[in-house]
């Protein structure tokens, strides 16, 4: 059952190529990070501040259902299920307007600042009720309490922003000193600016689809950087091993053989893990669907890295600037 036999692509023949593609893309990531920075995309409660309320209904609801009576009320709501199914966790944005305080500001507009910060009781208590009062309209079959009510705040919504930020960047600085001692800095880098590629790649994508961006996918872009990381380092491994022996030729021959030599397995591993994250983005229900939508595009991301941007990157190097412009040895 050999899916995919011998093969023999010129993958640094088609470096140019590949870099006009990898430049595109993260041209629309780092845009996306910019426009995430300011509050301009489309971020979820976790990032600009809202209620949440939490439900317990006597039986489990049909949260397709619940959505689209929310949804008729003018209620935009995130949907997730606790437990058993019987207890529902319901975020809601905070209205249009009200705008995440990056911190500072004039000090003589600090009561201007309280006031707000007053009222979040009140606001909170005003969501819960408006959301009760539509479920209880909507589906007065179904018997529910509320458990209790929070408010995120916008302050509290910018130092999530700012932590999801900095944990994507320790991962990749910890990748770095991973490959580093696993290989060399050279190949170090080149895998960390693959993984610095697919995670901007991934990101720019759900936000020029304008997807709501939340903690999910984050998380899913957090995922997606190890597993990059984990098949660009099959192909590294392969490049050492022909490099200490194994086979002789140009620099550039070498790497094409290695990447041909495990494209098979990469190609398989990807597609089999491929099909279990379609099943969480099809049939996982809402709740999982940006985490897999992010996971999905980066298996795809990742496995396009590391055959056309992390090993060309290592013959680049090699052959342009440690060689300084030597033949391809």
């Amino acid at each position: 059952m050999e899916i995919i036999g011998q093969t023999n692509f010129d993958f640094i023949g088609r470096r140019n190529l590949a870099y006009l593609i990898s430049a595109a893309l993260l041209a629309v990531g780092l845009l996306a990070t910019v426009q995430v920075w300011r509050g301009r995309a489309n971020l979820g409660v976790d990032f600009t501040g809202g209620t949440t309320v939490q439900l317990r209904f006597d039986h489990p609801p049909d949260v397709a259902v619940v959505r689209r009576v929310l949804t008729a009320a003018g209620i935009d709501p995130e949907l997730q299920t606790l437990d058993r199914g019987d207890r529902l966790l319901v975020r809601l944005r905070k209205l249009e307007g009200e705008k995440i305080e990056a911190g500072g500001g004039d000090p003589a507009k600090a009561g201007e600042r309280k006031a707000p910060e007053r009222k979040a009781d009140e606001d909170t208590a005003g969501s819960a009720r408006r959301l009760e009062d539509a479920l209880r309209r909507g589906m007065p079959r179904d018997t529910f309490t509320v458990e209790g009510s929070n408010e995120v705040g916008p302050a509290i919504g910018r130092e999530l922003l700012v932590a999801a930020q900095k944990a994507i960047l320790l991962s990749l600085v910890g990748i770095v000193l991973f490959i580093w001692w696993r290989f060399e800095f050279t190949f170090g880098l080149a895998a960390t600016i693959a993984t610095f590629h697919d995670v901007l790649a991934v990101l720019g994508v759900v936000w020029l689809l304008d997807r709501e961006i939340t903690f999910l996918t984050v998380s899913g872009l957090l995922t997606l950087a190890g597993y990059s990381l984990t098949d660009t380092v099959v192909v590294y491994d392969r490049i050492r091993e022909n490099l200490r022996g194994r086979r002789r030729g140009r620099f550039s021959e070498v790497i094409n053989a290695s990447i041909n030599e495990v494209l098979a397995r990469t190609a398989m591993t990807s597609l089999t893990t491929l099909l279990a994250v379609l099943s969480l983005l099809f049939v996982g229900g809402p709740v999982l669907w940006d985490f897999a939508f992010a996971l999905a595009l980066g298996i795809v991301m990742g496995t396009y890295s590391s055959w056309f941007v992390a090993a060309p990157i290592v013959y680049e190097w090699r052959t342009r600037f440690a060689a300084r412009g030597k033949p391809d040895k």
